[in-house]
């Protein structure tokens, strides 16, 4: 689908980067045969499956309970589903057997909030921005995001065509989401907008018409039209700000050993195609939707 981002590393790039991700820690003298060439005798070590985890030998992955489609299938553990695929085939990647696993219950707001975290990385369609870095690191993106309008068939505001055409619309999002940041930074409403703890909420409030319409990411926009509230469409999506791609990344604790490992994990899934695998598995249903300018 259009929102599917391929980039395409020579094989020998990619496997340069993963014997680099999967060296031996170097010893910490500071000679000049201590580091080689694009190494560092202070780089931490990415030895699979020997990493400085939260529980020794096991890899603890934080998403939301309840788990919504198309990003899990109800049990996060099952490996289905985008993020569920995502998560396992980081871990594998960093050394870890889906036997290796540990899920742990983070609600959305407190994965990316200041303090220490019972999690070794947390997978649930936080969008990396400058203001989260200052309290938690974050991996490279898993997946580029466009932010999508729901409105029930039956609103005048299911025919909108233009962002101008929202503003006077009673618009609702989940707390702490860039959605929420899409009504008030860009289609900026006349009226205060719905603010819900989770999209549960939301959805309900667009059903029994307490709102006109509910903005969420894309695939998350069709899974809701297709299977949820049936009565609803996608109205359009918004274009990336001022050129910029939303990415979701991977939410690791600030200042975490693990962030340059996990990070060479999700580049090199990106490099081999993996990510565009799994999204063309797991979101296909997500198709093109008209731009709202």
């Amino acid at each position: 689908m259009h929102l599917r981002a391929r980039i395409g590393f020579p094989a020998l790039f990619v496997a340069a980067a993963v014997t680099v991700g999967g060296c031996a820690p170097q010893d910490d003298s500071t000679s000049d045969d201590a580091a080689s060439p694009g190494t560092s005798a202070a780089a931490p070590a990415c030895d699979k499956g020997k990493l400085a985890t939260h529980t020794a030998g096991k890899l603890t992955i934080g998403t939301d309970k309840p788990a919504y489609a198309p990003w899990f299938q109800d049990d996060p553990a099952n490996g289905k589903g985008f993020e569920s695929a995502v998560a396992y085939s980081v871990a594998e990647a960093l050394g870890y057997g889906k036997d290796q696993v540990v899920w742990q219950t983070v609600p959305f707001n407190n994965s990316f909030s200041p303090g220490a975290k019972d999690f070794d990385f947390d997978i649930n369609q936080v969008s990396i921005s400058d203001e989260r870095k200052q309290a938690v690191d974050f991996s490279s993106g898993y997946y580029d995001v466009r932010q999508a309008v729901i409105a029930l068939k039956s609103s005048p505001y299911a025919k909108a065509k233009t962002i101008a055409a929202l503003k006077g619309a009673k618009l609702g999002a989940q707390v702490g989401t860039t959605s929420l940041d899409t009504i008030n930074d860009v289609i900026k409403p006349g009226q205060k907008p719905a603010v819900y703890q989770k999209n549960d909420f939301a959805k309900s409030a667009l059903r029994n018409k307490q709102v006109d319409a509910i903005v969420v990411d894309l695939p998350t926009a069709f899974y809701i039209t297709g299977a949820e509230v049936t009565d609803a469409k996608v109205v359009g999506q918004f274009p990336n700000a001022g050129g910029a791609t939303e990415q979701f990344g991977l939410v690791l604790d600030k200042g975490s050993k693990l962030t340059s490992c996990v990070t060479q994990a999700v580049d090199g899934l990106r490099g081999n195609g993996t990510l565009a695998d799994l999204e063309k598995q797991w979101l296909s249903d997500a198709v093109d939707a008209p731009v709202l300018k």
